[in-house]
């Protein structure tokens, strides 16, 4: 299948041609503007569907919203017409389509020509009233609030928020991205005479910049996000796909001592915190049970022993762990443990613990083994 795609160096046209890469559509037609008409025709007479992503919407003059999306919405279907070529046509429009001003009147513009292009011609057409899109390579501080903000708290530059109670509908680039394929193969979700993203999310920007500057300060804290949250998932995907270039690692802070260093990875409020653990040669730690907190170790470099006391007994339990076989041991509760290093090299263990840390309840009583 031959595919063209108009606006292909735009947000949306870059992740569609990437992912119909990834998905072995191999015959794709990247047009931008600077081709020119001529290379519009050639690409016209061979495409076997048309993704029409190209459009205006931050002009130096008004008058380029319905140059740009009526104007050469019109040059394309005239091209079309001029080869004899009904395929199917899919063209990006915007729910400002249903506002009285200058970018949504040229964008109803656009899409009452297709229609009408469609009625004449009788060829398949998709018109996507797309909603605010986000995601990673939307151009910050030109028409993406959540690309703006993304760059600008990531890079510690001022962000304007007007009011933080205004209402947001939103669109994932990935989401966006799977429903075009899904027209591509004949499988679209139609809505009336329109095509829609099944996936919306509505929510307040005063939360969205609270997400977005809380993705900043996990670092700090060693947290991360609620993953369960298919928005706060998509959001926190996009502000990574922001950081400066010379920013992608960050420094965790190591509590060393002589018997080696103990630092925390990761910390979430619902699934504890994860800490790796280095031991020397011949040391000893823990010594130490729990009533209600309980851990994993997963020892993946050097060798030990993981020996267990049931608090009311004197019976011995040892596991022996390798880097060599990865296996993870349960720390039940109730048990005084300890692990020891048996090798002649730093043991490094990854441990997760089911709650964070707290001061104040430390749930930790030491009993030697």
């Amino acid at each position: 299948m031959k595919i063209l795609v108009t606006g292909a160096k735009g947000f949306i046209g870059k992740n569609l041609i990437v992912e119909l890469k990834n998905r072995n559509y191999t015959e794709i037609f990247e047009y931008t503007k600077d081709l020119g008409i001529a290379q519009l025709e050639k690409f016209c007479e061979e495409a076997d569907f048309v993704f029409h992503l190209a459009g205006i919407n931050r002009p130096k003059e008004q008058a380029e919203f319905m140059e740009g999306n009526f104007g050469f919405t019109a040059t394309l279907l005239d091209v079309l017409k001029k080869c004899q070529n009904t395929c199917p046509v899919m063209v990006s429009s915007s729910i400002q389509a249903e506002l009285d001003n200058p970018y949504g009147k040229s964008k109803k513009a656009g899409e009452d020509l297709l229609f009408n292009y469609s009625k004449e011609t009788g060829a398949r057409v998709l018109v996507y009233r797309f909603p605010n899109v986000f995601g990673k390579w939307c151009k910050p501080n030109y028409n993406s609030a959540i690309a703006t903000f993304c760059n600008n708290i990531a890079r510690d530059l001022p962000i304007t928020v007007n009011d933080p109670s205004v209402t947001m509908n939103l669109v994932y680039i990935d989401d966006v991205i799977e429903e075009l394929i899904c027209a591509l193969e004949g499988n679209e979700h139609e809505a009336g005479k329109f095509c829609e993203v099944p996936v919306v999310h509505t929510v307040q920007l005063g939360e969205i910049i609270a997400a977005i500057e809380s993705f900043k300060k996990s670092r700090d804290e060693r947290s991360i996000p609620d993953m369960s949250n298919p928005f706060i998932k998509k959001l926190y995907s996009t502000y990574l796909s922001y950081l400066p270039e010379d920013k992608f690692s960050y420094d965790l802070k190591m509590n060393v001592d002589q018997r080696g260093s103990f630092t925390e990875f990761i910390k979430t409020s619902d699934r504890g915190q994860i800490s790796v653990n280095i031991s020397k040669p011949g040391i000893t730690k823990g010594n130490h049970w729990h009533h209600t907190k309980n851990e994993k170790f997963l020892v993946v470099s050097g060798n030990g022993v993981i020996r267990f006391r049931k608090i009311d007994s004197e019976e011995l339990i040892e596991y022996y762990v390798s880097g060599d076989k990865l296996e993870v041991v349960d720390i039940p509760v109730g048990y005084t443990h300890n692990i020891e290093n048996l090798g002649v090299s730093d043991m490094v263990t990854v441990m997760w613990v089911n709650e964070i840390f707290d001061p104040e309840k430390p749930d930790t009583i030491f009993l030697e083994v």
